[in-house]
Order: C-alpha cells, then structure tokens, then sequence
C-alpha cells in the first residue's frame, strides 16, 4: 500500500528549486499587462512553470498512474482510463494524482504557478484539487465545452482559478485547448456534460452568448500553462494526430473560500460541513504572499 503524500504538506523530493530571497521571488511575477490581460479575457496563456526536466520526471510518473495496476491507483479521487462518450475514442481522465507520486505532489509548490496564482486571486492560494487528461495518439477523446465552478458550486465564494500545464507540446492537431474571450463575464450557465457533444453548450446560450462564441486556439509548449477564472467557457477538440496530448491541471481558490455542502467534496475526503473554510489534510495552503519571503 502506498503512502498517502497528502499528509506532506510542503515539497519532499527534489523536483523544485525554491527562491532564496526577494529577487528570486519576483522572477515569477506577472507584469501589470499580463494581469490586466487576464481579468479582460479570462485566461493568460504561455506561462512558463515547469523545465524539460521537471516535465519528463511527471511523464515518467504519469505513465504508472495510467495503468490500473499501480499501487497508488486507490488513493484517486475519481479515475477513468476512458471517460470518452465516444466508443471510438478514449480520454484518460483523474484526480488526485498529487496524493499517489512526488513529482505530481511536488509540482503544487511550484514558484512559477504560485506567485502568479497568487497576483490573479489577489490573496494566498489554497490548494482545491488537481486533474490529468491524456488522450493518445489517433483516437483522443473530446473535452466539451463547459465553466468550470459549475462542477464547484459546492464551494463559495466564487474565488477560484485554474492552471492548465501543457506535457506535451499541444495544438490544434493534437486537441489543444480552446476559450471563448469574456465568456468569463457570462452567468453560471447548466452543465451540459464534460466529454460528450461538443455542441451541447449551445442549447443553454442566450442568442447574444451564441453570436460571441467564437473559440480560440491555446497553443502551448510543454512546460507552459494557461490559467483561467473559473467562468471561462473551454473544450478541447478530438485528437487524430500522430501525437499523444496529456495535461495535468492544479485547480486552487483564494484562502478563504468555504463549503457550501454537507456531503464530502471530494470522494474519499471527510465532509467539511456547510459555511465552514475549506482548509485541513486535503486543502493545503500553498502560498501566503504576505509572509513569504518577498
């Protein structure tokens, strides 16, 4: 039976090199542009945050996760070799993977995601939980278009940013990932499901959000993210290139955000009771600005 590194609640290996003093701090820092980018669109891309080295220990990793034999496979929140609503195409779908190997527990104190994630929630960031999404070469499954806090609701305030890293180099051949500019400003739309119709979305949009539909191609290296709020409508496309496209993502709120339910938030994970703050074993804090060394 494999440890359980939620228990760790600072980095344990040698993934991360972390900053010594103020200057190497502020390298990570968002520009005033960038930030004022962010809040206009609802998505920053090309972040660098992790190095060829750090990208090929996660692929290492990931590859154990991927088979249902691994010894940490217990410890998943949830875990689907194919969640694809497509019989002739697979989409490898998990959370929890910070729970089950180093490199996957180490990369949530990454500097270069935490000061950013920090300038974007305007606060210390919170751990929520992580996801990965593979999908292979040839037959990669669809991702469908869908906001994300509308899988949170169970969380409040609405206080909430994605990270999505690129382990692969990832484009429009290979299902990159698509936005929808400002959609980040529309209501809370219903859940129109995470891996079937691509079009299904457009059943609950105002003629308005229709006529301003119009996806954007996010283009990444590996070892660049894009972060987006937590509105922000995105998909991504199916995969028939000769090229496999996975993605871990870190999903995190300001300090502060607290339960909105009396059920478990996550499977596995003790109940938080309704209006207390999210906090404990299963959502760390990662970063504090204020008492970093800045």
């Amino acid at each position: 039976m494999s440890m359980d590194l939620s228990q760790a609640h600072a980095p344990i290996g040698q993934f991360l090199k972390q900053p010594q003093d103020k200057d190497e701090w502020g390298k990570f820092q968002l520009t005033e542009e960038q930030i004022t980018a962010f809040h206009a669109q609802g998505y920053l891309a090309g972040v660098q945050v992790l190095d060829d080295r750090q990208v090929e220990i996660l692929c290492s990793e990931l590859a154990g996760l991927m088979k249902k034999s691994h010894p940490a496979n217990h410890l998943f929140h949830e875990y689907h070799s194919n969640e694809s609503k497509d019989p002739g195409a697979v989409l490898f779908h998990a959370l929890g993977a910070w729970r089950t190997e180093p490199g996957f527990h180490d990369v949530l104190w990454s500097p270069a995601f935490l000061v950013p994630a920090s300038q974007l929630l305007g606060g210390p960031v919170r751990f929520w939980h992580d996801q990965l999404f593979c999908k292979p070469a040839h037959h990669g499954g669809v991702v469908a278009w869908h906001q994300d806090y509308s899988y949170w609701t169970r969380t409040e305030p609405m206080s909430h940013l994605t990270c999505w890293i690129a382990l692969d180099d990832s484009d429009r051949n290979n299902g990159c990932l698509y936005y929808i500019p400002g959609s980040h400003r529309w209501r809370l739309l219903p859940v129109t499901g995470l891996t079937g119709n691509m079009d299904e979305i457009m059943t609950v949009l105002s003629p308005e959000q229709k006529e301003a539909f119009r996806p954007v191609p996010i283009e990444l290296k590996r070892g660049q993210c894009t972060f987006h709020h937590p509105l922000m409508v995105h998909g991504s496309y199916a995969n028939r290139s000769e090229r496999q496209r996975r993605a871990t993502l870190i999903n995190a709120f300001r300090d502060g955000v607290r339960s909105a339910a009396d059920e478990a938030l996550l499977a596995g994970v003790p109940s938080i009771p309704r209006g207390e703050k999210m906090e404990g074993q299963f959502f760390p804090l990662l970063f504090d600005p204020s008492t970093a060394r800045q």
